[in-house]
């Protein structure tokens, strides 16, 4: 059970806030659940492995399972709602998602097949109708999450950021977030920050996540000749990180160039639409200041106008616990009131 920070506070007016959240936490290596509280502790909590080189309706069952957990918690006639936070990309126009790290579901349509779950199990909202749910990618539910218990509290505009092997992120303004049309606003990963930079898979050139990805760091380290000190040693990110804090030269401009990346994005969403902090979580953020000194020392030659001056870089702070609490929160700020 976790013991949010703070006290719940309504993140709109209007929003709902009464009753339990079903959360669902989707991943590449793992589906969790819980049955979340308005005040953000968590009961019920359960998971599964994510199938591995099985069909979409095989990766569909973890999630059966897991609804099926949570469905014999003697709290489950008090859920209300039900919040789905998923890898992506998402559309949530159609409630679908193409995981990118889930082979076997491209545009499935998770939010329609878990509302017939919830309904096959005799979850009721407030009102006696179908639970409603919500549909958010992992960025946006991790914003949500921040926003509400995490380091974006009390911020009524902030960019909250995953970076791991892929960058991604989501949107507070004037205390609502903003998933946009299809839940894929503030995706800040592809941002082209490098005009003349490699391709991205995502098909532009320079994203930000083409270079600050912990994919990217380690790709870009072994490039230039890196090599981890024992043979056979990590070679992936957090290799590269411990290597920069030993003061490897080739490990250090690795993370000098992601933070540099890092912040010229951070500096354009500011100047755009006026944030005032930027929370980042993510594997790659573990490596604390050997990621953050870079982007703070970056973001004083791009944060120039006197209205993004006193923009604040931190990390976020509910870690693993993001995503659950972010499916719920995104459910909570997003739903009319029930």
């Amino acid at each position: 059970m976790i013991t949010p920070t703070a006290p719940f506070a309504p993140p709109r007016a209007g929003a709902a806030t009464a009753g339990l959240t079903v959360a669902i936490d989707i991943g590449g290596t793992k589906i969790a659940g819980a049955l979340v509280h308005p005040d953000g502790t968590m009961s019920a909590t359960t998971r599964r492995p994510t199938p591995r080189g099985a069909d979409a309706d095989a990766v569909m069952a973890a999630v059966t399972e897991v609804v099926a957990d949570l469905s014999r918690s003697p709290l489950w006639s008090s859920a209300v709602r039900c919040g789905i936070g998923s890898a992506g990309p998402v559309d949530t126009s159609r409630g679908t998602v193409s995981p990118v790290n889930i082979g076997a579901w491209r545009e499935f349509p998770v939010q329609a097949r878990v509302e017939a779950e919830l309904a096959a199990r005799g979850a009721r909202g407030a009102d006696g109708a179908q639970v409603p749910t919500v549909l958010a990618g992992d960025g946006v539910a991790m914003t949500a999450a921040e926003h509400w218990l995490g380091a974006a509290q009390g911020h009524a505009n902030a960019l909250c950021m995953v970076v791991s092997t892929g960058v991604g992120g989501g949107l507070i303004l004037n205390n609502q977030l903003h998933p946009g049309p299809t839940g894929n606003a503030g995706h800040i990963g592809h941002i082209s920050v490098a005009f003349d930079g490699e391709p991205c898979v995502c098909g532009g050139h320079g994203c930000v996540e083409s270079i600050a990805s912990g994919t990217a760091i380690a790709r870009w380290a072994l490039a230039q000749g890196w090599t981890p000190a024992e043979p056979g040693g990590d070679a992936t990110a957090a290799g590269v990180a411990e290597a920069a804090r030993a003061g490897d030269p080739v490990a250090r401009a690795a993370f000098d160039r992601a933070g540099r990346a890092l912040a010229a994005a951070i500096a354009a969403t500011a100047t755009l639409v006026e944030t005032d902090i930027a929370v980042i979580g993510g594997g790659v953020a573990a490596s604390g200041d050997t990621l953050f000194a870079p982007i703070r020392k970056h973001l004083a030659a791009y944060a120039t106008l006197s209205f993004v001056q006193d923009l604040r870089v931190v990390p976020a702070s509910l870690g693993t616990h993001a995503g659950l609490i972010g499916a719920a929160a995104a459910a909570t700020m997003l739903l009319p009131s029930s």
